[in-house]
C-alpha cells in the first residue's frame, strides 16, 4: 500500500454518518489521542468498574458502532468531557482505531501497529496496539491510550522504535526464533494464561492484517492462527515476519510482497468470517464480517 491508501478509511475505521464528529476534532496527535481517551475506556485497565451489562461493548468492532454507542449517551461533540464510567468499553485496539479514523478523516496517512509494550508492567510485555502515522517525513509511533500527564519518562506520541518500549509482533517473533527472548513474558497480562510463543505467532498474522487495513479485534482468530504451536506453520510466520521487518525498513518490494500474499493466501486474511473469543463472556462466536455492519 502507498500513502494514499492509508489516507482512506477502512471498513473498520469508517465513521459512517458520524463523519462530521471526526471533522470537528483537531488533527494534531495530542488532540486526537485525548479524544480517543474521552470516548473509550479500557474495559480492564481504565481505572473504573464498568457495569457488567456494558462490558460487551468491547465487541463493537466498527468505529461507526462505537460512535453510535457514544452518541446514544452523549449526543455532543467528541471533545465534550464524558465521565470515565460512561465511556464506551474498549481496549488499546479501539483507542487506536478511533485515532486513525480521525487522522484519515483529515487525510493523514495512518495505520495500526500490533505488538507488545514493555512500559506498563516491569518484566512483562503486554499485547498492545499503537497508532502509526505519517508526519510528512516519516512514520511515527504514538500511543493514544497514554495520558501525557502520567510519569511515563518518554514521549508517548513519538515512541522511538529502537528503544525497546514497543516491539512489533514481527520483531518479537524473530527474536523468539533466534532464541533471544523468553516468550512466556509476552501476552495479555502476568495473571492470565494467554501468553507464549503461540500467542506471538498469532500476533504476526494480526500485525499483517492491521497493516492491510483489516483492523480486527485482538481476540479474533482466522486463517493459520492456532492456540497450539505444534499446529503452527512456523515457516509461514518466519516469512511474513521477515517481510514486515523489511517493509518497516522502507523496502518497497517487501511492502508489495506483503500485499500480494495477503490478497492471494487465505491463511493470512480473515475472509468472510472470523472466530471471535470474547474476553468478557468467555464465549466463542463466528462473526460474519459481511453482515456485521448495517
Amino acid at each position: 500500500m502507498d500513502l494514499d491508501d492509508y489516507r482512506r478509511q477502512s471498513p473498520y475505521s469508517d465513521p459512517g454518518r458520524h463523519g462530521g464528529l471526526l471533522d470537528a476534532v483537531s488533527s494534531d496527535i495530542p488532540s486526537v489521542a485525548a479524544t480517543a481517551r474521552n470516548v473509550i475506556v479500557h474495559y480492564r485497565a481504565g481505572g473504573v468498574d464498568l457495569p457488567v451489562d456494558r462490558l460487551d461493548e468491547v465487541n463493537r468492532r466498527w468505529v461507526d458502532r462505537i460512535l453510535d454507542t457514544d452518541q446514544s449517551r452523549f449526543p455532543v461533540p467528541l471533545t465534550a468531557e464524558r465521565p470515565a464510567v460512561e465511556r464506551v468499553a474498549g481496549c488499546c485496539r479501539d483507542h487506536t482505531l478511533l485515532s486513525i479514523a480521525i487522522l484519515r478523516q483529515h487525510g493523514i496517512p495512518s495505520r495500526s501497529r500490533v505488538g507488545f509494550a514493555s512500559y506498563f508492567t516491569p518484566g512483562w510485555h503486554h499485547d498492545h496496539v499503537l497508532v502509526e502515522y505519517w508526519n510528512g517525513e516519516r512514520w511515527v509511533w504514538a500511543d493514544p491510550e497514554l495520558d501525557p500527564a502520567g510519569d511515563w519518562r518518554f514521549d508517548g506520541y513519538d515512541i522511538d522504535p529502537t528503544a525497546g518500549l514497543f516491539d512489533s509482533a514481527a520483531r518479537v517473533w524473530s527474536a523468539y526464533r533466534a532464541g533471544t527472548i523468553d516468550p512466556d513474558v509476552y501476552g495479555v497480562a502476568p495473571d492470565m494464561p494467554v501468553h507464549g510463543a503461540w500467542f506471538i505467532y498469532d500476533y504476526v498474522l494480526h500485525e499483517l492484517a492491521h497493516r492491510q487495513k483489516d483492523e480486527l479485534l485482538l481476540w479474533d482468530s482466522f486463517g493459520a492462527m492456532t492456540d497450539d504451536l505444534a499446529n503452527a506453520d512456523l515457516t509461514l510466520a518466519d516469512e511474513i515476519a521477515a517481510l514486515l521487518l523489511d517493509a518497516d525498513d522502507g523496502d518497497e518490494a517487501a511492502e508489495k510482497a506483503l500485499a500480494d500474499r495477503y490478497a492471494t493466501d487465505s491463511r493470512l486474511r480473515p475472509g468472510a468470517q472470523v472466530r471471535s473469543f470474547s474476553p468478557v463472556s468467555g464465549t466463542e462466536n463466528t462473526v460474519d464480517l459481511r453482515v456485521s455492519r448495517r
